[in-house]
Formats: structure tokens, sequence, C-alpha cells
């Protein structure tokens, strides 16, 4: 079995030399968490990863992305929805075409900066 090691300051610990206030105030707001963390939440789906990945190449439709994706189109509409309401993705109407795209050049570097870390070693 395992031993499972315990991330704690001993009894004996009195902390850094740290100016904490210093670095609450730097912190981030309880919003900017809460929305940091809804935004990872909707990287944490491997769909919608590979929703943003495809987008990362080229502005799709619906219809390209349920090929791409091999899903139902009504699955991945929800997706979308999903993304757009948290501002990851964009639409834009061509007569009655619905094409998507990544909503600006910021959410491109989060997602290519996290593929970079994941294949650093």
């Amino acid at each position: 079995m395992e031993k499972q090691i315990m991330d704690m300051c001993d009894n004996t610990c009195d902390g850094t030399e740290t100016d904490l206030s210093t670095v609450k105030q730097q912190m981030v707001d309880e919003h900017s968490a809460y929305e940091l963390a809804e935004l990872f939440k909707a990287l944490s789906d491997p769909t919608r990863v590979k929703l943003i990945g495809a987008l990362l190449v080229n502005e799709l439709c619906v219809h390209d992305l349920s090929v791409l994706l091999e899903m139902g189109q009504s699955a991945i509409s929800h997706q979308l929805r999903y993304l757009r309401n948290l501002r990851i993705v964009k639409r834009r109407k061509s007569g009655k075409t619905v094409y998507y795209s990544l909503d600006d050049s910021h959410i491109e570097q989060i997602f290519v900066l996290t593929l970079q870390h994941l294949k650093h070693e």
C-alpha cells in the first residue's frame, strides 16, 4: 500500500518571511476566480476541447464539426452554445448557415500554451 504524504507544515513552522498582506492584495478576486474556474471547467470536457481544436484551424459550421467529431448536430450545437455563453467561441451567420470561430486570440493562446505545457517534459 502506498504511503500518503501530507502537505502540511509541522508544528514548529512559523510560516515564511513573506508579507502575506501584499500577497493577499495581489490574489485573484472572487469574481475572477469564479470566471477562471468556469473557463477551465469548459476545457475539462474532451468534446469541447476537440471543438476548440478544430476551430483553432478554421471557422466551421455545425455540419462540418459534426462530421469531424462524428457526433450529431444537436450535440455539437449544445456544446457550442455552452462555449458561446462563456465567450470561448463566437458565431457569424451567412444566409442560413452559422459559422463558428474562436472568440479572440486569448482563447487561442490559452489553448496553444496548454498544449505546449502538456508536451513539455
